[in-house]
């Protein structure tokens, strides 16, 4: 069964994203990133290139044709998808067959419609049995 974590609480939802994908590409962890919003994707896509001048993230498009060796993947879709670890969810809504996948990585900010959507999420996944495990990010 899919494992769901919820990052939340986070003043800046991208920086927080940026730094746990920065954990993860460390531990050689590969991660695939729903966002399919284009302005929150091309936001990550742009903090990651600049989060930290010490260490460099690999990440592209889940289209690219550098997808297949790159650990870290932003997508719009996760319908083609042959990824199946780990997935990080950026977007308000359940991500489209997020129980394919091992863990799925919420990552929530401070603002009310976002924590609200997120509320609605967490009840979805408590309601099918998924175990939901909180991780706050406000102290951050």
């Amino acid at each position: 069964m899919t494992q769901v974590f919820f990052y939340h609480g986070a003043a800046d939802k991208i920086a927080a994203a940026c730094a746990l994908l920065g954990g993860a590409y460390t531990k050689k962890k590969p991660m695939l990133v729903f966002a399919p919003e284009s302005a929150v994707a091309n936001s990550l896509d742009r903090m990651l290139w600049t989060h930290s001048s010490l260490s460099f993230v690999p990440h592209c498009r889940a289209d690219s044709p550098l997808a297949a060796e790159t650990p870290i993947l932003i997508t719009d879709t996760l319908e083609s998808i042959p990824q199946d670890e780990r997935l990080m969810n950026l977007s308000q809504v359940i991500p489209p067959g997020f129980s394919r996948f091992q863990s799925l990585i919420e990552v929530v900010g401070q603002e009310e419609e976002e924590r609200s959507a997120a509320r609605e999420r967490v009840k979805f996944y408590k309601d099918r049995g998924y175990e939901v495990r909180y991780f706050d990010l406000s102290e951050r």
